[in-house]
């Protein structure tokens, strides 16, 4: 099981602070986790006065992802800590049946005490991840969104049998493998046959992405008019950026819902009694979320909203 680096943050200084103990932060850590559900987790909490004066009165809380049971709510810790030493709380965690897939579960922590920096209040957070990624998003694929005119029956973009023209995207310079410029990133159209898996419907999978950018783009389209989510990409240092991203419907919605950029348009779908609608656009278009660019990708975690087709995701410089 990969982990997460724990991040700490503090409440803001009060405005009378003195300089020094604006500098200092009382640390929060959490410590690993077993997630091999079901079971009970022992969890420790750790808090470290960072700060120049005495710490006391320290009582600490555990949060865990909706649902988990903690106990006890909170934690006192007697005793005083003066600076640099630390003391632990420890928690017993409720941990449910490991699903399937890849799931990232957050861990929050909460300490309030006097003295110490002065500030009364710390957070630290634990991200952890179980599960694997998929080596890349064709690995993914679990729709067949483009199918050939002679041959429609295998279709299922919308749930409703219909797909892409192989044909008519062809027509535009979609075609197997072909090289998509979108929002400053290159995307590649999927090289698999017509007919075959050749699009993901975005339930939340992890999928491996290595390099820097200052944005990640994705290559898609909506299925009904809510085609919304949050997609989380994850650099090695263990830390995130998340960010919304949206498709319109692919034909009947404005190119321009929930903030997309249309790439292409074909004419016409397929349904399952072949090609037919011709006259009405079904389009294609781009997303990004915006990335620290001095820091290294490892993994994206899609939205998890089926309603969003991806048909592929690249960095953009």
């Amino acid at each position: 099981m990969a982990v997460a680096a724990a991040a700490f943050t503090a409440a803001p200084a009060a405005a009378a602070q003195d300089p020094a103990a604006s500098e200092a932060r009382t640390q929060v850590t959490i410590a690993p986790l077993d997630l091999n559900g079901p079971a009970i987790s022992e969890v420790k909490v750790t808090v470290t006065n960072a700060g120049p004066e005495r710490l006391s009165r320290l009582n600490v809380t555990l949060n865990g992802p909706a649902g988990w049971a903690v106990q006890p709510a909170v934690r006192s810790v007697d005793g005083s800590y003066q600076p640099g030493a630390a003391a632990t709380a420890e928690f017993r965690i409720q941990v449910p049946e490991q699903r399937a897939g890849f799931t990232m579960r957050t861990f929050t922590a909460t300490a309030t005490y006097k003295g110490g920096d002065g500030q009364g209040t710390a957070t630290g957070t634990r991200v952890e991840r179980s599960g694997a990624a998929l080596a890349r998003l064709s690995d993914a694929y679990n729709k067949v969104a483009i199918t050939d005119e002679n041959d429609t029956k295998a279709g299922e973009f919308d749930g409703e049998g219909n797909s892409f023209s192989a044909q008519k995207l062809a027509a535009v310079g979609l075609t197997p493998g072909a090289s998509v410029n979108a929002l400053g990133a290159q995307l590649t159209w999927p090289a698999a046959a017509p007919g075959t898996k050749n699009s993901v419907s975005s339930t939340g999978q992890a999928v491996k992405l290595a390099g820097k950018g200052s944005k990640l783009v994705f290559l898609g389209s909506g299925v009904g008019f809510g085609a919304t989510g949050t997609a989380t990409v994850i650099y090695t240092d263990g830390s995130s950026t998340a960010g919304s991203i949206g498709f319109p419907n692919w034909s009947f919605q404005e190119p321009t819902a929930h903030g997309a950029t249309l790439v292409k348009s074909t004419d016409g779908r397929n349904r399952p009694d072949g090609y037919g609608n011709a006259g009405i656009d079904y389009r294609v278009f781009a997303h990004s979320i915006a990335l620290d660019p001095a820091k290294q990708v490892e993994l994206v975690v899609l939205p998890a909203n089926a309603a969003i087709h991806l048909f592929d995701i690249a960095l953009a410089p």
